[in-house]
């Protein structure tokens, strides 16, 4: 259990991450004092930080725990060896990775929707946040890009939900773990599944395994929405002990039909096993992004989201 006093002092090691970026915004947000340091940072992290008077200590040295924050967030880029760390571990100094902090700080006693796999997540966090948004949910969220409809990546909301990408890639150098394991997904929406990070991942089974341990913490009464079209994502989808939904172009239970692009729109018919649900349309190009809408479609029903809302968030 992570304790930490209303306005304590968090500094982030490693802050120029997109990720870590974000989780800065969310901490100054809940009226955490933050600061943090980095090697290199460039935009967009870069101008973020500057727009929220966040001060960042450029490179990684001891003197920048001088003043001793109360709890350091470790980035998962930052290993042994490191002279910021080697500082954090000599001196006793309290620190958590960016996941177990978010869990405890922002994902407690809500319902935590995460949008997982190789590609499409940033696309699929970013379309349900603001469907959820539009219908006046005001969800937490956190999305590992630059969100089209929001001033920042970042909400800590309101609302009873929490919206985040589930990276699988490793939390940090004393948790080699997926970051997503720490995330208690209630709801998972499952995009294709393929090989990426070779160098974490020694093939397409570590890849798989590391998905399957994610499926399997959904409880019994979530919902897992998955990517018909990735036999890698399905043959993970079948170990759920949760309901669950397939979505896909041409096949799944959530089908895309009718698909046309007109004005520079993508229109589409949606399906739920066969019944015809309603359309949607999408300014985003390619048949991927009707993919990914439909996914966060199919996802914000599930969460008692009307239809009509849906379709008007899109427009």
């Amino acid at each position: 259990m992570i304790r930490l006093a209303p306005g304590a002092h968090v500094h982030l090691i490693g802050i120029a991450g997109t990720g870590m970026g974000a989780l800065a915004g969310l901490l100054q947000e809940a009226g955490f004092r933050v600061t943090g340091s980095d090697a290199e940072i460039y935009p967009p992290v870069s101008t973020l930080l500057e727009e929220l008077n966040i001060p960042v200590k450029d490179g990684y040295r001891a003197d920048n725990l001088d003043n001793v924050p109360d709890m350091v967030v470790i980035g998962n880029a930052i290993s042994r060896g490191n002279q910021e760390l080697e500082t954090v571990l000599d001196r006793g100094i309290p620190y958590v990775s960016m996941p177990e902090l978010l869990r405890e700080l922002f994902l407690d006693k809500r319902k935590t929707i995460v949008v997982a796999g190789t590609h499409g997540k940033t696309t699929v966090t970013s379309m349900l946040a603001w469907i959820f948004h539009f219908a006046g949910r005001s969800p937490g969220y956190l999305i590992g890009g630059i969100p089209a409809n929001f001033p920042h990546s970042f909400s800590a909301g309101a609302g009873g939900e929490f919206i985040l990408e589930g990276d699988e890639y490793d939390t940090a150098f004393f948790d080699k773990g997926p970051k997503f394991l720490h995330y208690r997904p209630d709801a998972v929406v499952l995009n294709p599944v393929e090989f990426d990070h070779a160098d974490i991942f020694a093939d397409l089974d570590a890849v798989k395994t590391a998905f399957l341990r994610l499926v399997n913490l959904i409880p019994r009464k979530g919902i897992l929405i998955v990517c018909a079209e990735s036999p890698v994502a399905m043959e993970c989808a079948s170990k759920a002990y949760c309901k669950v939904e397939s979505f896909g172009l041409d096949c799944g239970e959530w089908a895309a039909r009718e698909v046309r692009w007109e004005n520079g729109s993508g229109k589409f018919l949606v399906e739920f096993r066969g019944k015809n649900i309603g359309n949607l349309e999408t300014t985003l190009a390619g048949e991927h992004n009707i993919k990914n809408f439909l996914a966060a479609a199919a996802m914000a029903s599930r969460c008692g989201i009307v239809w009509e809302q849906i379709q008007q968030a899109a427009r």
